[in-house]
């Protein structure tokens, strides 16, 4: 994902949910991304972390690099509307 990529803005009009309902799994390649959760938690994943997030969450790239990850949970469901 780009500087300035945020699931709000980029896949909410595509997949038509008010946020991401998909459940992710993976490792950080590089770059940063935070993830605020609908009961208003953040978290911060960056170079070399792995991450588990639940459904129900926003999210957006931080600072000029571009984040890269390895999804091994859910990539298969990624900008494909809810049904």
């Amino acid at each position: 994902m780009q500087p300035g990529w945020k699931w709000s803005e980029c896949m909410k009009p595509v997949v038509k949910t008010d946020s991401c309902q998909v459940s992710h799994v993976g490792y950080v390649v590089s770059g940063t991304i935070t993830v605020r959760m609908n009961d208003g938690t953040e978290k911060t994943f960056t170079e070399g972390t792995s991450y588990t997030i639940p459904p129900g969450h926003d999210a957006w790239v931080v600072g000029n690099q571009p984040f890269q990850c390895i999804e091994v949970l859910s990539a298969e469901q990624y900008a494909k509307p809810a049904q």
